[in-house]
């Protein structure tokens, strides 16, 4: 374990001052909305040292998370921990906007990317569970706009749709759709696609194919699939920042804005078009609601024979993440919009995503109910470790380096408008 850095003192302490103390720190001045914005805030959640408990060292938490969203690759970071299906920890750094220096609190909206794609699986799992969908039919048998090569959307079942079994190349036609092109249309030309296996042999990740669920939930609902996973699961859950769809982002009276670097980016619309693979937003207090759902703490919300249905893998996958986390990583699989793999040991379920200027996590061991939520508005990639450096010091694993800053070089500073650029650059 290395030795204690004068930065993580000196953050300690200005931890004891609260959010203007590290306004201070930085050398600016705290915005001028903040007071109003920490009136908002639920006196129930556990967002204080004094109210942190559980195995967990959170002291130890909030000061590597501090330090990560002290770095120039990070706007802001909203992080929620769940210990025995119970919220623990609360906590956020850093900025919704870099322009305006307006802070992430807990209220703050932020984008879950992929992750929506837990949202598709559970409602695809309830329904099959109720008796009102068939996950083995074939995809065809709903008359949607998804055509594969060979003809495959016949033989292929909407739980292989599920679980990625396209056989398609990984995000298939993504480009287009970035590009402005509507997604049923890109769907029926998939049909021209290229394939990676032969379709129901292999794993490779879909979007646009993905989305075909929301014909077939439309079909099977007759309302549209947003609505019914508002119905069933964000309002009986009490997600009430929890929505699909650009005015659900932008509308939130705090919401986080795309980063790219130190720079506030525009926002995409694309992946709202295909609201099964990356439509939902919410704040990190309904994130950590819904990974509570998952874990099985509301029941009469979602059973736990839809949960098993969900999280069962059918597919295996190719290694997740890189360097040492992938190495770390074993056992990959995919079930109904939900990834499994083992780590120390343990079979651990969740999903990770990623859209221009936004990442978000969420990954739990559904045996002892601990699990890690995260967002953050840039687009880097070093706080997916978040979660195992969670895991490794509720379990107390010895040597836990996850969140060791120590060997991450600086990126090298953007030019400045109007200056030369240095010529040994």
């Amino acid at each position: 374990m290395r030795q204690t850095s004068k930065l993580t003192i000196a953050l300690a302490a200005l931890g004891l001052l609260g959010s203007y103390g590290l306004y201070s720190f930085l050398g600016g001045k705290p915005p001028a909305a903040l007071p109003a914005v920490l009136q908002l805030v639920d006196d129930d959640l556990p967002d204080t040292p004094k109210e942190w408990r559980g195995q967990v060292d959170y002291a130890r938490l909030d000061l590597q998370l501090t330090e990560i969203s002290l770095r120039p690759e990070m706007a802001g970071l909203a992080v929620a921990v769940v210990e025995d299906g119970e919220l623990r920890f609360v906590r956020t750094y850093g900025v919704a906007d870099q322009s305006t220096r307006d802070p992430v609190t807990p209220q703050t909206v932020f984008r879950w990317a992929s992750v929506s794609k837990t949202a598709t699986g559970m409602l695809a799992a309830t329904l099959a569970n109720e008796g009102k969908l068939d996950l083995t039919r074939p995809i065809s048998s709903w008359q949607t706009s998804l055509r594969l090569p060979t003809g495959a959307e016949a033989r292929l079942s909407f739980a292989q749709l599920l679980s990625h079994q396209t056989g398609l190349t990984k995000n298939a036609y993504d480009g287009k759709l970035e590009d402005g092109e509507t997604p049923e249309l890109l769907r029926s030309r998939l049909v021209l696609a290229r394939l990676q296996c032969v379709p129901g042999t292999c794993h490779t990740y879909q979007n646009i194919a993905f989305d075909a669920a929301t014909e077939i939930f439309r079909k099977v609902e007759q309302k549209p699939m947003e609505a019914s996973v508002n119905d069933r699961f964000f309002r009986p859950l009490g997600m009430t920042s929890a929505s699909y769809g650009k005015a659900g982002l932008v509308g939130a009276e705090s919401w986080a804005r795309p980063h790219n670097g130190m720079n506030v980016s525009a926002v995409k619309d694309a992946y709202w078009h295909v609201p099964a693979a990356a439509g939902v937003q919410s704040n990190i207090v309904d994130f950590a609601k819904w990974m509570q759902a998952m874990m099985g703490e509301r029941p009469e919300i979602m059973t736990p024979s839809a949960l098993t249905l969900a999280q069962t893998p059918l597919i295996q996958t190719p290694r997740l993440y890189n360097g040492d986390l992938a190495k770390a990583l074993s056992g990959a699989s995919y079930g109904l919009g939900l990834r499994s793999f083992t780590y120390a040991g343990r079979r651990l379920v969740g999903h990770s995503g990623a859209i221009a200027g936004y990442r978000a996590t969420m990954i739990f061991d559904p045996q002892t109910k601990v699990g890690v939520v995260a967002m953050w508005n840039n687009n880097w990639g070093f706080p997916f470790r978040i979660p195992f450096a969670v895991f490794d010091s509720y379990h107390k694993l010895p040597g836990s380096r996850w969140m060791d800053l120590t060997n991450i070089p600086l990126p090298e500073p953007e030019p400045i408008p109007g200056l030369p650029e240095s010529p040994t650059r």
